[in-house]
């Protein structure tokens, strides 16, 4: 058994709404058990047997099936996350900036988000694992961030997401 990291993208932005309550009943019809959601922007632990490829797809085929959109989800599991965590050079909690993470299943896709961030004046840019790309934003400032505008292209839609460093913790927290 191991425990597991679901990220889901794009859930309760952009018309895509899910309750978390019907989330983890419907991820309760998949072989998992201790689901748990935090926040109610797509964040669930949850113990497995599964490898993190072959959960990423069921929780996928999931997604589609019980909410009729086009989903996707990045998994990590506990020592991975936890390894994310502990290398992030960034603070979880400053009063100036926030610390993002930036995850993907497809660490070409991180490797070609890091050339093109090369690009942007004053990026900050942390490679943290493979699978994950630490980047900091002005407080009030994400959404105009040169670098979140990037990773927010179409193009990256099915491949990553990303959430704040204190989200994170608090999913590795979860996982303990």
């Amino acid at each position: 058994m191991m425990n597991y990291a679901v990220f889901l993208r794009g859930v309760n932005v952009g018309g895509i709404n899910i309750k978390m309550a019907v989330l983890r009943t419907a991820l309760a019809t998949l072989p998992v058990s201790n689901v748990k959601t935090l926040l109610a922007s797509g964040n669930v632990v949850c113990t497995a047997e599964s490898s993190a490829a072959e959960l990423k797809s069921k929780v996928e085929a999931l997604l589609r099936e019980s909410f009729a959109y086009e989903a996707w989800v990045v998994v990590v599991n506990e020592s991975e996350l936890a390894a994310i965590v502990h290398a992030c050079p960034y603070p979880d909690d400053d009063a100036t900036h926030h610390a993002y993470v930036t995850l993907s299943a497809e660490p070409a896709v991180l490797d070609e988000l890091a050339r093109h961030a090369g690009e942007i004046p004053g990026a900050e840019l942390a490679r943290l694992a493979p699978n994950a790309l630490a980047w900091r934003a002005a407080t009030g400032g994400t959404l105009e961030n040169p670098f979140s505008k990037l990773s927010a292209r179409p193009r990256y839609k099915s491949t990553t997401t990303t959430r704040n460093l204190r989200t994170l913790l608090k999913c590795r927290d979860a996982m303990l």
